[in-house]
C-alpha cells in the first residue's frame, strides 16, 4: 500500500462506494419502470463496487481500479442499450473516459491512462453503431426515456462530475494548508537552528578570540626561545580550531561546498613546521611514530595555507586516530616546476587499520564513517574526510586513497600553485608598525577576558582606550566624550550593539563603530549595517587585521 498515494487510496475507495448508492438509485428507477431484466444486470453491478472498496482499502488498488472501471463501463453501456438513445445514459461514459487520468499516476501507470481512457470510448462507438443494440433490440419507450431517464441520466454526470471536482478541491484545499504548516515550520526549525547555531558561534568564538588574542599578546612580550615555539603552536591550533567551527557551521547550513580560498605568499616548509609538535602528544600515547618527509627546496608559493593546514590536520589526526601500531608519514614533496607554476605532491601515509574498497566511497559522505563499528571503537563526527575533500577540490585538485585492510592507508593529493617571489612573501610576513598614538577609542565589551586582552592589544599600537560593559554604558560615554573609533560588542546585557549604536546615530553620524561579532551568518552582518555600524571584525579576531580596520576606519573619518 505504500506505494500509493493515501489521496488516490480516499479516492477510489469513496468513488466506489458513490457508484454503489448511484447503481442501487438506478436499480429502483429501473424497477419503477417495469425493466426487470436491466433492472437485475444494474443490480449485480453493486457487489462489484462494494468489492472494489474493500479492495482497495485493503491495499491492492491496482485490483480494485480494474474491477471499477470494467464494472462501471459495462454497467453505463448496458444501461444505455436497454434505455436507447434518447435516454442519454451514454454521456456517463464521459466521466469514465475522463476519470483514468485521475485514477492513475502519470508516472508509474501511464499505460492504463489511454487504456480504460480507450474502453469507455470503444463502449460509445459501439452502442452508435449498433444503433444501441449492442446488447439488446428492445429499448425503452422513446417518450418516457426522454421524459424520465433523459434528466437523471444529466443529473447522475453532474453529481459524478460534482463529486470529483469537490472531492479535489477539499483534497487540493487539504494539501495547500498541509504544504504551508508544513513550510512554517521548516521556517520555525530554521529560524530556531539559526539562533541556536549563531548562539553556539558566539559562545565558542568569545574565549577563542581571548586564547588567540593572548597567544598573540605572549607573542610580542620577547619570550625565550624554548617558548616561541610553544606560543606559535598555541597560535596555530586557535586557528584551526577556528578553521573547524567555521566549517560545521557550513556543513549546519548545507553551504560546506562553498569554500572561499584565500592564497597568500606562503613558505610551506615553515608553515607547516608545528604539524609535527601539534601532533606528536597524540602519537607518543599511542606509541606510534609521526615522520615528516618534506622537501628542503620547496618553493615559495600562492597557497590559502590556513586552508591547506586545516586538510593536513583532518588526514594526520584520522590517520593516528586508526593507527595503534607503527607510524604516521606526512610528505610533501616538489614534483614539477614551470616557468611560473609548480606541482606539489602531499600525502599521508599510515601503517592503520586500513580500509575496505566497498567502504571507501563512504567515507567522503558528511557524518560517515567506514563502518558503525568503526564510528564505535573510534568515535569521532564523521566530519574530517568531508571537509578535507571540499577543500581540496576548491583548490583544484581531487584526494584519492589507497588502502589495504591490516595493512594501512595513503591519501594523497597534488597541488599546481602559482609560484610568489620572496619580496611577495616578505611583504606579507613583515609586522607593520600602526601609527595610531592619542587616537581615542571606546571598547564596549561584556567579557572581562576578552577586555583585558582588547586592551593590551589596543595599548599596545599607543590607542587610548575607555571601555563599556553594556550598550546603555557606552551610549552615555559617547554623548560625554569624543571618540575616534568604537568596537561594539553585539551580544551584551542591558543594551546589546544593534541598540546601542541606533541610540548612537541619533545624535552622532560621524564617529566610525566597528562591530566586534562572533556570529558569522548573513542577517547577522545585515543587521549591523541596519543599526548604523560602518564595519565588522569577526571574532576571534587577527589583532593586526583589528588594528588595519581601526587605522583604515581612523582615517576615512577625519
Amino acid at each position: 500500500m505504500s506505494e500509493f498515494s493515501n489521496r488516490r487510496v480516499q479516492l477510489v475507495f469513496m468513488l466506489s462506494l458513490l457508484t454503489t448508492v448511484i447503481t442501487i438509485i438506478w436499480f429502483f428507477l429501473a424497477r419503477v419502470l417495469d425493466m426487470v431484466e436491466l433492472s437485475n444486470y444494474i443490480i449485480a453491478t453493486a457487489p462489484l463496487f462494494i468489492l472494489s472498496a474493500i479492495i482497495s482499502k485493503k491495499g491492492n488498488l491496482t485490483l480494485a481500479r480494474f474491477i471499477y472501471m470494467i464494472a462501471f463501463n459495462l454497467s453505463v453501456t448496458v444501461t444505455a442499450s436497454f434505455i436507447g438513445k434518447p435516454g442519454s445514459v451514454e454521456f456517463i461514459l464521459m466521466f469514465a473516459m475522463a476519470l483514468p487520468f485521475v485514477l492513475f499516476s502519470f508516472i508509474r501507470e501511464k499505460i492504463y491512462i489511454p487504456l480504460f481512457a480507450g474502453l469507455s470510448m470503444v463502449f460509445w462507438f459501439l452502442l452508435y453503431y449498433t444503433d444501441f443494440n449492442l446488447f439488446t433490440s428492445t429499448h425503452m419507450d422513446p417518450v418516457l426515456a426522454g421524459k424520465y431517464i433523459y434528466p437523471i441520466s444529466i443529473i447522475t454526470t453532474i453529481l459524478l462530475v460534482t463529486y470529483q471536482l469537490t472531492y479535489f478541491s477539499f483534497i487540493n484545499a487539504g494539501f495547500y494548508s498541509k504544504i504551508h504548516n508544513q513550510r512554517e515550520e521548516a521556517i520555525e526549525a530554521s529560524n530556531a537552528k539559526s539562533r541556536f547555531l549563531s548562539m553556539m558561534s558566539h559562545e565558542i568564538r568569545t574565549p577563542l578570540n581571548a586564547i588567540t588574542g593572548l597567544s598573540h599578546i605572549l607573542g610580542d612580550t620577547n619570550p625565550r626561545e624554548d617558548q616561541k615555539q610553544n606560543i606559535e603552536a598555541l597560535n596555530y591550533s586557535g586557528k584551526i580550531l577556528l578553521n573547524l567551527l567555521n566549517n560545521v557551521l557550513d556543513f549546519s547550513k548545507m553551504e560546506s561546498t562553498i569554500i572561499e580560498l584565500d592564497p597568500i605568499p606562503t613558505n610551506i616548509l615553515a608553515a607547516v613546521k608545528q604539524i609535527k609538535k601539534i601532533h606528536e602528544s597524540s602519537c607518543l600515547r599511542k606509541g606510534i611514530t609521526l615522520e615528516l618527509e618534506i622537501d628542503d627546496d620547496l618553493p615559495t608559493v600562492w597557497l590559502d595555507i590556513v586552508r591547506f593546514n586545516q586538510v593536513i590536520n583532518n588526514l594526520v589526526s584520522n590517520a593516528i586516530k586508526f593507527t595503534d601500531k607503527g607510524s604516521v608519514t606526512l610528505k610533501i614533496v616538489k614534483e614539477k616546476v614551470t616557468n611560473d607554476k609548480v606541482l606539489i605532491r602531499t600525502e599521508i601515509i599510515d601503517t592503520g587499520i586500513g580500509i575496505t574498497e566497498e567502504e571507501q566511497g563512504k567515507i567522503w559522505q558528511a557524518f560517515t564513517q567506514a563502518s558503525s563499528s568503526t564510528n564505535r571503537l573510534y568515535g569521532g563526527t564523521g566530519l574530517g574526510l568531508p571537509i578535507v575533500k571540499s577543500i581540496v577540490e576548491a583548490m583544484g585538485s581531487e584526494v584519492h586513497i589507497e588502502s589495504k585492510m591490516g595493512e594501512g592507508s595513503r591519501f594523497y593529493f597534488n597541488l599546481e600553485l602559482k609560484l610568489a617571489s620572496s619580496k611577495e612573501l616578505e611583504k606579507t610576513t613583515q609586522r607593520k608598525v600602526f601609527d595610531l598614538k592619542g587616537k581615542k577609542v571606546l571598547l564596549v565589551e561584556d567579557n572581562q577576558i576578552n577586555v583585558m586582552v582588547g586592551k593590551q592589544i589596543l595599548e599596545k599600537a599607543n590607542l587610548v582606550v575607555d571601555v563599556a560593559y553594556d550598550g546603555l554604558v557606552a551610549v552615555n560615554k559617547v554623548r560625554e566624550n569624543d571618540y575616534h573609533i568604537l568596537l561594539m560588542d553585539i551580544q551584551m546585557p542591558v543594551m546589546d550593539g544593534y541598540i546601542a549604536s541606533r541610540e548612537i546615530r541619533k545624535f552622532n553620524t560621524t564617529v566610525p563603530i566597528l562591530a566586534l561579532s562572533a556570529s558569522v551568518f548573513q542577517e547577522v552582518k545585515e543587521k549591523m549595517f541596519e543599526s548604523g555600524m560602518d564595519g565588522f571584525i569577526f571574532k576571534p579576531f587577527d589583532p593586526d587585521d583589528l588594528l588595519n580596520k581601526i587605522e583604515e576606519k581612523v582615517a576615512d573619518s577625519e
